[in-house]
C-alpha cells in the first residue's frame, strides 16, 4: 500500500506550507500513525518509538494545529528528560509553527531563572522543559498549567531511569483533567505502565516496530565537522579518490538542491533527486548516473528508492539519517553484487549521542575517520597525474599532439620547462592549495568532550569508595578503568564520567539490574538541586 502524504494525515495548510519549507518528503511510520489519533481528539496515545524517528513532529504538528496562540496561560507542555532535549524540542517545535504566532520557551536547570521569569511573564503559549526546573516554577507560582491541553511526557523510560517519575507524577496532578495526554518511550517498562494507566484516558497503544538490520561488505567511517564545514570534508573525499562513485545523502528536498548546486558551482559533475522532480527528469538523472556521465548524485531517503546501482565506490550521508533502519537501507547500496563499499557519514558534536545509538542498534561497527589534508590531496592529485600521463604514452593516445609537441621542443626551452608550463596552464587549479578552505576542530571536539555523566545508585551507604566503584563497574563491563573518571561519591549514590561509546554499553549491561525498580546506573546531571 502506497504511504500517505502529510496532507493525507489532516493537517493543515499552515502545517503543509512548514513542512515543505522545511523540505520533509513524507511521513515517517510514528507520524503516520500518531497524527491523524492526535488530530481525531479521542484518545490519549502511548507510543513506543525509539530516538530520531520523528516524534517531534509526530505530536508538534497537531498540537501546533489544535493550539491557539496568545493564550492567558501556556496550552501544551512537553516534558523531556535533559536540557538538551529540551531545546532540541523547543528549536523543532519553532520551525513546524508556520506563520501562526505561537511562543514556544524551553525551561530548564542551568539556564538564568531570571531570564525565563521574564519570558513566561510575558506569556507563552508552549512550554518545554525538565521536570525539576518545572516543578521550581510551579512552587514560585510562574507557572500554571491550569489550561494545558496537551501534556507530552517525551522518553518517559528516561525520566524514570534518572528518577524524575515522582516529580512528573506531581507536575501532572497541577494540569487539568481534560488535558491531552501523549506519553512516548523507547521501552514501556512497567512502572511506565502504571503511570499511563493512572494518568491517562483511554489510552490507544503505538509501536513502531525495529527491523532486523544487517551491513555487510561496507567500511563504514565518521567524520566529525561542524556544520559550516560539511562541504569542504566533502570535498576533500571526493578529491582524494582516483575514481569517485557516489550516492550522497541529504535529509530534505531544500538541502539536496543546495547542496548540488554548490558542487556544480565547485566544478564537480553533479545531479539531484528528490520528490520535487518529474519521472521524466528522474530517469533522464538516473540514466546519466547509472552511465557514469555523472559521477555524484545527491538524493533524500525517498527519491533514491529504487535505485539499483551495484558500483558505487561510496555512499556519503551528508546529513545524519533520522534512524538506524534508514542508515542501514543508505549504505546498503555499497557493498553490492560482492563489491566493497565505502560509506561516510558526517556528524557534528551534537549528533555523536544519536550515532552511537545507530551503531547499538544497527549492531555495526562505525569508525572515526580522520581527513585528509590537503597537503595529502594535492600530493594525490600529483601521483594520478604521473600515472596517467605514463598510461596516455603507453597506449599511444598523445599521437595526434605529436606536431604541436616537436614545435614546442623545437624552441630555446628544455623539455621539463615546456612541461611544467603546460602542467601550469591545464591543471594549476587542481594543485592550488588556495581553493581548499581550512577546516577548523569543532569547538565541542568528541575526542575532548564526548563523554556523558552517569548515575549511580550506590554511595557511601553501600561501603562504596571512588576505588571501589572503579573496579565494579570495570568487572562488570569489561569497560577499561582508565576511562572511568571525575568520580563522585555521595551518601546514596555516585557520579561518574565515562566516554558516550562506554556509556552506551554500561547503560545497556545495567538496563535488566534493578533497585525498587530503578535502574543501578542512568545517564545523569550531577544536580545540587533540581534540573
Amino acid at each position: 500500500m502506497e504511504k500517505p502524504t502529510f496532507r493525507d494525515l489532516g493537517l493543515s495548510d499552515n502545517a503543509i506550507a512548514a513542512i515543505e519549507k522545511k523540505g520533509f518528503e513524507e511521513p515517517t511510520d510514528i507520524q503516520v500513525k500518531t497524527i491523524p489519533l492526535l488530530l481525531a481528539g479521542e484518545n490519549d496515545i502511548v507510543a513506543q518509538a525509539q530516538t530520531g524517528t520523528g516524534k517531534t513532529a509526530a505530536f508538534g504538528l497537531p498540537i501546533l494545529d489544535m493550539l491557539e496562540p496568545g493564550g492567558v496561560a501556556p496550552g501544551a507542555i512537553i516534558l523531556t528528560p535533559t536540557r538538551e532535549l529540551a531545546i532540541q524540542v523547543s528549536e523543532e517545535i519553532n520551525s513546524l509553527k508556520g506563520k501562526k504566532r505561537f511562543t514556544v520557551l524551553p525551561v530548564y536547570g542551568g539556564q538564568s531563572m531570571e531570564m525565563q521569569l521574564r519570558s513566561l511573564k510575558k506569556g507563552v503559549d508552549i512550554v518545554v522543559g525538565t521536570p525539576g526546573r518545572i516543578i521550581d516554577h510551579l512552587n514560585r507560582k510562574t507557572l500554571k498549567l491550569s489550561e494545558v491541553k496537551f501534556f507530552v511526557l517525551d522518553e518517559a523510560d528516561e525520566m524514570l531511569n534518572m528518577g524524575f517519575i515522582e516529580d512528573v507524577e506531581l507536575i501532572l496532578q497541577h494540569s487539568p483533567n481534560e488535558r491531552k495526554t501523549l506519553l512516548f518511550s523507547a521501552t514501556i517498562p512497567e512502572r511506565i505502565r502504571v503511570l499511563s494507566k493512572k494518568y491517562l484516558r483511554n489510552p490507544k497503544t503505538i509501536v513502531i516496530q525495529k527491523t532486523q538490520l544487517t551491513t555487510d561488505l561496507t567500511e563504514q567511517i565518521y567524520f566529525e565537522v561542524a556544520e559550516h564545514d560539511k562541504f569542504e570534508a566533502l570535498c576533500r573525499i571526493i578529491d582524494m579518490e582516483s575514481d569517485f562513485y557516489g550516492l550522497i545523502f541529504c535529509r530534505t528536498k531544500v538541502d539536496v538542491d543546495n547542496l548540488s548546486n554548490k558542487l556544480l558551482d565547485r566544478g564537480y559533475s553533479a545531479e539531484a533527486l528528490h520528490g520535487d522532480i518529474s519521472q521524466y527528469q528522474r530517469e533522464r538523472v538516473l540514466a546519466k548516473f547509472k552511465n557514469k556521465r555523472v559521477n555524484i548524485l545527491v538524493a533524500t531517503d525517498v527519491a533514491a528508492r529504487g535505485i539499483d546501482i551495484i558500483e558505487l565506490s561510496h555512499v556519503i550521508n551528508y546529513s545524519l539519517p533520522q534512524d538506524p533502519e534508514s542508515y542501514v537501507h543508505r549504505i546498503g547500496r555499497t557493498g553490492r553484487a560482492g563489491k566493497e563499499g565505502i560509506a561516510v557519514t558526517f556528524i557534528t558534536p551534537a549528533e555523536y549521542r544519536t550515532l552511537v545509538y545507530i551503531k547499538r542498534v544497527a549492531n555495526t561497527e562505525i569508525k572515526r575517520g580522520k581527513l585528509p589534508a590537503v597537503s595529502d590531496i594535492i600530493s594525490t592529485k600529483r601521483e594520478r597525474l604521473r600515472g596517467d600521463l605514463k598510461e596516455i604514452i603507453e597506449e599511444n593516445k598523445h599521437i595526434e599532439y605529436s606536431e604541436i609537441a616537436a614545435s614546442l621542443l623545437d624552441s630555446d626551452f628544455s623539455a621539463e620547462e615546456i612541461l611544467s608550463a603546460l602542467i601550469k596552464y591545464a591543471l594549476s587549479a587542481e594543485f592550488d592549495k588556495s581553493t581548499y578552505t581550512e577546516i577548523k576542530p569543532p569547538s565541542m571536539a568528541v575526542d575532548k568532550k564526548g563523554s556523558t555523566r552517569l548515575f549511580i545508585a550506590l554511595g557511601k551507604a553501600n561501603k562504596m569508595t571512588e576505588s571501589k566503584i572503579a573496579d565494579y563497574i570495570s568487572n562488570e563491563t569489561g569497560i577499561k578503568r582508565n576511562l572511568i573518571r571525575d568520580i563522585k561519591v555521595l551518601d546514596t549514590f555516585s557520579f561518574i564520567t565515562v566516554p558516550f561509546e562506554e556509556a552506551e554499553t554500561i547503560i545497556s549491561i545495567f538496563k535488566k539490574r534493578k533497585d525498587k525498580g530503578k535502574s543501578l546506573i542512568a545517564r545523569a546531571k550531577e544536580r545540587t538541586g533540581r534540573r
